[in-house]
């Protein structure tokens, strides 16, 4: 599969393999790469979950009425629905918006309730929300684990404790997302914005997982040379496993704690056709589903370098490269969120202003 993304596959499902060996390898994979595919046997996340996931997004997309999603219109705590062009993740080169729908789901309440509006035709599916939610916080914990056990941080739970739910809200969402079919979309509507379905952009948060199915083309990632090149859905040797590979990537905070040590790297989503763009087995022709877990820490966590020997001496290097880690105030997390959430919901922020 030659000019695609070579991304490492990593299994972290046997406890009784090496942890220090598994740590160190996700930590070098987040340097190098910034992406990393989790081998999916189904032990951290049911394929059945996985799959009953799926289902609930061509529910809400193909047969929840406007009039419902209207209803539950993203708001600035970044909860809810956000219809065709609605998000701007590369506001700087977009010019009509994003090609596709979303829906963001907060953190479930202690007692497991969904804490925004549904709408009443998903409304009974709320259990299994606030379940899928949790496993995958389940996910993210162990990584920011393996990961602080990667970096020799001191004390080791730094990153686990940053994200434990009981040490205060936080930013985190679970995003259903759906991407039309090319063939429905109006050659006057792409007119300007080229290939691309959803803009060029890093993630905000610590780190991401995302769920694609089979087939389904479409992800790119920027390489450390600035080309363009796509992600598969299943890289070789995962072809037969039960379902896709997790693909998990490290977001702007992660990066921002590691001193810019661990990457946050820009990645893409580009209709059939896009230069580069072809991954054997794979179309851009279809509808595109994704499920994206956007793992925040609390949103009252001071965004400084993580007590890691390796960060500091990272740190020092760059600086005496002349190379600084972006942002030179203090945020918090929420503050770093906000401040991005602005940037890429052009609509909701300047409708506020004419109010």
């Amino acid at each position: 599969m030659a000019g695609v993304a070579k991304i490492p596959v990593i299994d972290i499902s046997d406890d009784t393999q090496d942890q220090a060996r598994v740590a160190k390898e996700l930590v070098e994979a987040a340097i190098e790469h910034g992406f990393i595919y989790i081998k999916n046997t189904g032990k951290d996340i049911p394929v059945g979950d996985i799959d009953a996931a799926f289902n609930l997004a061509r529910k809400l997309f193909k047969e929840t009425s406007v009039e419902e999603k209207q209803a539950c219109t993203i708001q600035k705590n970044n909860r809810g629905w956000s219809a065709m062009h609605y998000e701007t993740l590369d506001p700087k080169n977009q010019r009509v918006g994003d090609f596709k729908e979303a829906f963001n789901f907060g953190e479930p309440s202690q007692q497991g309730h969904l804490q925004q509006p549904i709408p009443p035709t998903i409304r009974s599916a709320e259990p299994f929300i606030s379940h899928f939610h949790t496993l995958c916080h389940h996910l993210s914990l162990r990584l920011n684990t393996l990961l602080g056990q990667g970096l020799s941080v001191s004390p080791p739970d730094f990153f686990t404790s940053a994200h434990l739910r009981e040490n205060g809200a936080s930013g985190t969402i679970l995003r259903l997302l759906y991407y039309p079919a090319p063939s429905s979309i109006a050659a006057e509507e792409r007119k300007g914005d080229g290939d691309i379905r959803a803009g060029a952009h890093s993630d905000y948060g610590s780190l991401t997982l995302l769920f694609r199915l089979k087939g389904q083309a479409g992800l790119e990632i920027q390489t450390r040379q600035g080309n363009w090149v796509p992600v598969p859905v299943c890289p070789p040797g995962t072809e037969t496993d039960p379902a896709p590979p997790i693909l998990v990537n490290i977001g702007d905070l992660l990066s921002y704690w590691t001193n810019g040590l661990l990457r946050s790297t820009v990645h893409r989503v580009v209709f059939p056709g896009a230069a580069g763009s072809t991954v054997e087995g794979e179309t851009g022709e279809e509808e595109r589903y994704s499920i994206a877990y956007f793992c925040h820490p609390v949103g009252t966590m001071k965004l400084e370098p993580v007590p890691s020997e390796r960060v500091r001496a990272f740190g020092e290097e760059q600086n005496g490269k002349g190379v600084t880690n972006g942002e030179r105030k203090m945020l918090t997390a929420d503050e770093h969120l906000n401040m991005r959430l602005q940037a890429s919901y052009l609509k909701l922020y300047e409708d506020e202003k004419k109010e």
